[in-house]
C-alpha cells in the first residue's frame, strides 16, 4: 500500500492540495509500518488543473490525506482509484501513522468553492482538521502542536 500526502518543507500537510510543490509517498508494509518516504514533486495545481491522479496512481498510490480538497480533484484522485481522506493536519508522518491505526475519518469536502477560473477563495488557509475516531487522551501526543486549541478533535 502507498499513501500520498501534500507536504510543505516543513512535512506538515499543506493546508490546500493545490498550493502543495510536493508530495511524500509513504510505502507501508504488511504490518501496517511505514517503510519507506518517498518525496515526490509535485505536477502543479489541483487534482482537477494536473494529472497528479494519474502520475500518484502509476507509482501505486490508493490513499490520498489531504486538507483543503474541493469535489472535482477528489473525482479525479477517486476517478484513478485513489481514495481521498480530507480534512488532516499536521505533521504528515503523525497522521499516516494515526489512519494506520484506524484513527483517522474522511470529513468531507473542504474546498467547495471554485470560482471560473479555477482559482480558490482564500478561505482555504484556515486550519483543516482530522477527526480522531477513539483514543487514549493521556497518552496521545499528536505533534499537532495545536496547544489550547485542542484542534485535533481529540481533548
Amino acid at each position: 500500500m502507498k499513501i500520498a500526502v501534500p507536504v510543505s518543507n516543513e512535512n506538515q500537510i499543506e493546508s490546500h492540495i493545490g498550493n502543495t510543490e510536493f508530495y511524500n509517498v509513504f510505502s507501508i508494509s504488511d504490518k501496517k509500518e511505514i517503510e519507506r518516504i518517498t518525496k515526490m514533486k509535485s505536477t502543479g495545481g489541483c487534482g482537477c488543473n494536473s494529472d497528479i491522479a494519474s502520475v500518484l496512481a502509476s507509482d501505486g498510490v490508493t490513499v490520498v490525506l489531504a486538507a483543503g480538497i474541493g469535489g472535482g480533484s477528489t473525482k479525479a484522485f477517486n476517478k484513478n482509484g485513489i481514495d481521498v481522506i480530507r480534512g488532516c493536519s499536521g505533521d504528515a508522518t503523525e497522521i499516516v501513522n494515526l489512519y494506520l491505526s484506524g484513527l483517522i475519518e474522511d470529513k468531507g469536502s473542504s474546498c467547495d468553492n471554485h470560482q471560473s477560473n479555477n482559482m480558490h477563495d482564500d478561505h482555504h488557509s484556515a486550519h483543516h482538521t482530522p477527526e480522531i475516531i477513539s483514543i487514549d487522551k493521556s497518552s496521545h501526543q499528536c505533534g499537532c502542536n495545536h496547544g489550547s486549541g485542542n484542534s485535533c478533535n481529540h481533548n
